[in-house]
């Protein structure tokens, strides 16, 4: 069972940046598809960034250009770097873990393990 804990997120304003990392547990983390999803009241659960294993990443198209996702490999760590954040980013963003990414954002029932979820508040 992998375990997987997040930290950052936070509140901020329209245009301000935030981070959110997620440590996992498994020492086979470097063999995974990481990134996050979010979900905000009333809308389905959505990919936003996943990076493969050797670092290539994938962005839903609205989050293009201002976030960035990157992996550590040797630490178990991958990060989420969100800037020119706007209110429509509000969620609840959950780290995951899929098997495999297969070219683009996995889809949610390809998802193997969860973290807790970290609230990002942007306010206008």
């Amino acid at each position: 069972q992998m375990e997987l804990v997040e930290s950052g997120g936070g509140s901020v304003q329209s245009g301000g940046s935030l981070r959110l990392s997620c440590a996992a547990s498994e020492y086979v983390f470097s063999a995974y598809c990481m990134g996050w999803f979010r979900q905000s009241p009333g809308k389905e659960r959505e990919g936003v960034a996943f990076s493969e294993t050797d670092g290539r990443a994938y962005y839903e198209a609205s989050v293009k250009g201002r976030f960035t996702i990157s992996r550590d490999n040797a630490k178990n760590t991958v990060t989420l770097q969100m800037n020119n954040l706007s209110p429509e980013d509000t969620a609840m963003y959950y780290c995951a873990v899929a098997p495999v990414c297969g070219g683009d954002l996995p889809p949610l029932i390809a998802v193997a393990f969860w973290g807790q979820g970290s609230q990002v508040t942007v306010s206008s």
